[in-house]
């Protein structure tokens, strides 16, 4: 009897310490059907075309499968910005919507689709993954590479597309801002990515700043949580890889000569430190000092966080109460501004915008009346005016919420130089006039960047089936190894 008691107690033991453990968010457990073999695999390819859609756009089926990526008709592509990539990638017109086409292994496209899935399950900031594309053949019965495609993140740029343009001194610093953002974020619901970049990223204007969005997880890995180990590995290869890139830039004259690479590259590292902490810390508080509770959120609210749950226990004095944020989530004055108005914009667009809601409510003598009534006649007298004054041909090139905060400004501008306030209308038709044509890409610079990103393009087959490839790879290296598993 005791020992079936004993057996008992240890297998009630071993359940709550099971439960204990952190476990998978079963949102990414259940993201996708397709789950990929491991890259060196050797099994037999599809012998017939097989798309695996996270979309019904019936215009799939109709594309040039049969050919290889880079000879599609040109009645087909969407000519915008390419990043630098070792593959071959087209933007392609899809009925009414634009996808990019990445042409890899299909081990490779299944494991980035299968891991896009569920980082977008997770609502983190990525590329929207739309199919997986195998068993491609040429009319001949060749094999053809697999086709990762994802839905073309509108009016987003690589980065090196933002350079070719004229951007404020700053720029290299915001980007590594967004860039600090984004990974912390993705460390957070624990992506180890092992392959930080500039190179890797979109970038869309947030107001003052910029967001970051994921563009490239080939060799990401999701689990459960991250060692520091496997943090800092990430931390110090996006470093190496930044300030790289940025000399790069340098060398073509596209970065501003007093920018110093190095310390851009430090930047990155402090600006992580620094959020993570300020999202992971435990704070200790005196029981006459719970005040400071609210201190912090109002503190994570400002970085644009929202805290779902808080871990308050009474330390082992029995004098302090210890409390750190368990669950925390981008977005708070985005999902504010949501509620109130329906618009979805970045974060710090959407900070703005509540702000000049607020001036309007306090200048319309409504601060008693209901916010979301307020809000309601913002939206039909202030924003939808301001933005339906967007000229046609720069509609696809700029966001209604960008739009509204870069007047905004010019119209402080202008008034601070006429030394009176100045009407909207007129501050949209200067604006319009004098700032809005540098969002123009001439077609010159745009076929130099895209040249540019196909000179990077590798011969995939050989790269990934090649055991003697001397490139640097973390799973050789004995501490990466360490850090990534």
């Amino acid at each position: 009897m005791a020992k079936e008691h004993t057996s008992r107690t240890t297998r009630k033991i071993e359940h709550m310490e099971l439960n204990d453990l952190p476990q998978m968010d079963p949102r990414a457990l259940k993201a996708t059907s397709v789950k990929a073999e491991d890259e060196h695999a050797s099994s037999a390819e599809p012998q017939a075309l097989k798309i695996t859609a996270a979309s019904s756009n019936p215009k799939m089926f109709t594309l040039p499968w049969h050919k290889p990526l880079a000879t599609w008709p040109e009645d087909l592509l969407a000519n915008l910005p390419r990043g630098i990539s070792r593959h071959v990638v087209r933007f392609v017109h899809v009925g009414d919507e634009v996808y990019a086409m990445k042409e890899i292994t299909r081990q490779v496209a299944e494991r980035e689709y299968e891991i896009l899935r569920r980082l977008q399950k997770l609502e983190l900031p990525t590329v929207t993954p739309i199919a997986v594309v195998t068993g491609r053949h040429t009319r001949e019965g060749e094999p053809l590479e697999a086709i990762l495609v994802t839905r073309h993140l509108k009016f987003s740029l690589p980065y090196r597309a933002l350079f070719a343009r004229n951007l404020r001194p700053d720029t290299a610093e915001r980007l590594i801002d967004a860039l600090a953002v984004l990974l912390v974020r993705l460390h957070l619901a624990g992506f180890y990515w092992g392959d930080v970049s500039l190179s890797n990223v979109l970038f869309l204007r947030d107001a003052d700043a910029f967001s970051a969005f994921l563009v490239d997880a080939e060799t990401g890995d999701l689990q459960v949580q991250l060692t520091d180990g496997q943090r800092e590995y990430d931390i110090d290869l996006a470093r190496t890889n930044i300030i790289g890139e940025l000399m790069d830039l340098a060398s073509g004259k596209l970065l501003p000569g007093d920018v110093d690479e190095i310390e851009v590259g430090n930047r990155l590292v402090e600006r992580y430190h620094s959020l993570w902490s300020a999202l992971t810390d435990t704070d200790k508080f005196n029981p006459d000092e719970m005040w400071k509770i609210e201190q912090r959120v109002n503190k994570l609210n400002e970085l644009g966080f929202d805290v779902d749950e808080l871990e308050m226990k009474t330390a082992e004095d029995g004098k302090r109460v210890l409390v750190r944020p368990r669950v925390v989530d981008a977005g708070y004055a985005n999902r504010k501004l949501l509620r109130l108005t329906g618009l979805d914009v970045q974060e710090n667009q959407a900070r703005r915008l509540l702000n000049d809601l607020d001036a309007y409510r306090a200048s319309t003598w409504r601060e008693g009346e209901e916010l979301e009534i307020v809000a309601t006649d913002w939206m039909r007298e202030v924003f939808e005016p301001t933005v339906r004054m967007i000229p046609r041909e720069y509609r696809s090139q700029i966001e209604p919420a960008q739009f509204f905060h870069e007047v905004l400004d010019h119209r402080w501008f202008l008034a601070e130089e006429a030394g009176h306030d100045v009407p909207m209308g007129e501050a949209v038709t200067s604006y319009i006039d004098n700032v809005l044509p540098s969002y123009n890409l001439d077609s010159k610079a745009l076929a130099e960047l895209n040249e540019e990103a196909d000179s990077g393009v590798i011969d995939d087959e050989s790269t990934y089936s090649d055991p003697d490839d001397d490139g640097y790879n973390p799973d050789d290296d004995p501490d990466a190894a360490v850090w990534s598993h």
